[in-house]
């Protein structure tokens, strides 16, 4: 996992090879890889509301209690495993409509290491600041895009380019949706349901 995390961020095209072979021999080797990388956002996110805090006025700092936060976290990661479950399964019925036949894993597992540049961006999360938190995600959705679109073709095996872009940009208007839907969602849920604690 730790290589396939590495040459993600260095040789983007020689991981998704090595990736693509190994998620053919072994169909659930991205579980690994998700499970313990969405755990970034949520430790940083944990960490940042409960010792760091955010500032709304002035020098004010506002904290979450940590009963709060930890429902926040089980939410969060919760959601980010279902995301990539049903970013897998888009994947796999719009393949249906190109020239790619991957089974649910394999594209669960792309869903997954496509999404490489957002969890190790949760570290962000560990100081709490709007400004910061745009920034971050700006950059790791930027390098996401990059890795969705460089990628598809080699790991779907698909011989026409223009249908990887096409693959591609349809794979990336679903992902935003189902990332904001899903968020706003988690958001709203603890909000509304679960009566956040703070501290001032």
């Amino acid at each position: 996992m730790s290589m396939h995390l590495i040459d993600l961020f260095t040789h983007p095209g020689h991981a998704w090879r090595n990736i693509r072979d190994e998620e053919a021999d072994h169909p659930r080797h991205y579980l690994a890889h998700l499970v313990l990388l969405a755990l970034i956002p949520v430790i940083a996110l944990y960490v940042g509301t409960t010792q760091v805090g955010w500032s709304l006025v002035g020098d004010e700092k506002v904290m979450l209690q940590p009963t709060s936060a930890f429902q926040l976290c089980v939410l969060f990661y919760c959601s980010i495993l279902m995301g990539s479950a049903l970013m897998g399964g888009f994947i796999r019925w719009m393949s249906r409509s190109f020239d790619a036949r991957p089974t649910l894993n394999q594209c669960i597992g792309f869903a997954a290491y496509t999404a490489t540049p957002l969890f190790v961006a949760g570290l962000g999360a560990l100081y709490p600041s709007r400004w910061l938190a745009v920034a971050v995600l700006l950059l790791a959705s930027a390098y996401s895009t990059y890795l969705l679109f460089i990628g598809i073709s080699t790991f779907m095996r698909l011989k026409d380019e223009q249908q990887g872009y096409l693959y591609a940009a349809c794979a990336w208007g679903v992902g935003l949706l189902l990332l904001v839907t899903t968020l706003v969602s988690v958001i709203l849920f603890w909000f509304n349901y679960l009566t956040p604690g703070y501290l001032r």
